[in-house]
């Protein structure tokens, strides 16, 4: 069994959901446990320094478990992902994210791990979801039958985007339509999460 935790993303913007966030993701965890972040939805360029940022950060929540960080890289990826306890995958860039995952088979090389998705590292996770940067629905890569909304209501999101601000209201109702019609939507606003155990 694989163990999802889906988080809406912007957790900077709600920090005081942050320490319940990283209690679950940790709460199974022996000493030591392994934990592989992944930025492939980001540029390249920006993958060691967000490692360090989020590395330190997760840090103040590991309550002395001294968790064994490790930078993802897609051509060791699968070994990686068999050496980790934990997974996470970060946001940014829905379509990049998804092109770099689409090539392993997830399912199988992540069963029995803890796999984390913030933002677009939830949205590529669902079956179909709704993006803020493209303001349009896609489809993830349907591990988790559901669909999704991240940084639901969010005030912040899109702040100073030419497009003006975000109709939640339409975002939620243009996802309702979308794909399969019996699929329960999950729109979490910034720092919420669901688990689900699959």
């Amino acid at each position: 069994m694989t163990k999802y935790i889906l988080n809406s993303g912007g957790l900077k913007n709600k920090p005081e959901k942050a320490k319940k966030f990283f209690e679950e993701i940790l709460k199974d965890s022996k000493q030591n446990p392994k934990m592989l972040l992944c930025f492939f939805a980001q540029p390249r360029e920006d993958w060691e320094g967000k490692f360090e940022e989020y590395k330190l950060g997760f840090l103040e929540f590991s309550n002395e478990l001294n968790p064994i960080f490790e930078l993802a890289m897609p051509d060791k990826f699968e070994e990686q992902v068999g050496n980790s306890d934990i997974i996470f995958i970060y946001g940014g860039d829905d379509h990049l994210l998804w092109y770099w995952l689409k090539q392993y088979n997830l399912p199988e090389i992540w069963k029995g791990k803890v796999v984390v998705g913030s933002s677009a590292g939830s949205d590529v996770l669902v079956k179909s979801f709704w993006t803020c940067d493209w303001r349009q629905c896609m489809d993830g890569l349907g591990l988790v039958s559901i669909k999704f909304i991240p940084h639901y209501k969010s005030t912040e999101y899109g702040k100073g985007d030419p497009r003006g601000s975000i109709d939640w209201n339409m975002a939620y109702e243009e996802l309702k339509e979308y794909g399969d019609k019996n699929l329960p939507i999950y729109a979490l606003e910034e720092g919420d999460y669901q688990v689900f155990e699959i």
